[in-house]
């Protein structure tokens, strides 16, 4: 009897956020090993699916990475990558595209298996309107700044959410694909937290989730017991300064600070490795990773 008690308190301790949320946005950004490992993968999903049974509108950003690589060997294209991006020819970028595809179908299927109903949405869409990204780069010899062009890899101008309410308004709930389409026709890869990002802003999303491979921010990062729980926009500067946010959480927390700064209520950063971690911080007092609050 105490076992069923306590599975009671859980549903209590639910209720004022199901509540709370009933009918608001939330973004979540899925990829890492939260989307390699079957098992995790299935979890997440399954998750999902009950934020869509209690009335919460989940919007499901994905990503594909080792998958690309993969493809790209396959077809003997070796992965190049500077500061952290993917270098993108003609031919990378139809395959980026492809196998997001591909990766977004699958992923709408599950959840409809999983009795969730779902919506994809990819690049023949157009929900990401983008431009090509230069990297700024200092000439070594020079000690000037100098624009390196890595091809079909882009930045989002602006986000068309009426494909994404559409699917909303009918109680489904959207997928979506991290390639833009430039004004030219051209496609172009964007990084899939940055899309997220820029989506829970143009949405005015009440959470946006960023699924990782990290328990969120730690003060050091060898000690797992150091995760920053809470995280205000102000004091992210001084943080990147003393170097305890670092490497490639520099422009993940950066887009953050700008998607609080255009509406959204709240960011979470969280291991996507623990099971159930996304109900664990949308429906606990507690809740897991690191939130950034304006």
């Amino acid at each position: 009897m105490e076992r069923y008690i306590e599975k009671a308190a859980v549903l209590v301790e639910a209720l004022p956020y199901m509540q709370q949320y009933r009918d608001k946005y939330v973004v979540i950004k899925y990829g890492g090993s939260a989307m390699v490992d079957n098992e995790h993968a299935d979890s997440l999903l399954r998750d999902i699916v009950f934020l869509e049974c209690v009335g919460i509108r989940p919007v499901l950003i994905h990503g594909g990475g080792n998958a690309i690589s993969a493809r790209m060997k396959e077809s003997g294209i070796a992965p190049n990558f500077v500061h952290g991006l993917r270098v993108t020819d003609e031919k990378t970028v139809s395959i980026v595209d492809e196998v997001l595809s591909d990766i977004n179908a699958r992923i709408v299927k599950k959840i409809k298996g999983y009795g969730g109903d779902a919506g994809g949405l990819t690049s023949r869409d157009r929900v990401i309107v983008a431009k090509k990204h230069m990297v700024e780069e200092v000439d070594k010899t020079t000690g000037k700044k100098a624009k390196i062009d890595i091809g079909f890899v882009g930045d989002v101008v602006k986000i068309n959410v009426k494909p994404i309410r559409k699917i909303a308004d009918v109680n489904s709930f959207p997928v979506i694909a991290p390639v833009g389409v430039g004004r030219d026709g051209a496609r172009y890869n964007i990084n899939a937290d940055t899309v997220a990002c820029e989506i829970a802003a143009a949405l005015k999303a009440e959470k946006l989730v960023l699924m990782t491979d990290v328990k969120g921010i730690m003060k050091d990062p060898k000690d797992e017991g150091s995760v920053i729980s809470t995280l205000r926009t102000r004091d992210v500067a001084s943080l990147v300064s003393c170097g305890i946010i670092e490497g490639g959480m520099i422009p993940k927390v950066k887009a953050c600070v700008s998607a609080i700064n255009a509406g959204v209520k709240k960011i979470h950063i969280i291991d996507g490795r623990i099971k159930h971690s996304l109900l664990l911080e949308v429906f606990t007092d507690r809740g897991v990773g690191t939130e950034i609050l304006k």
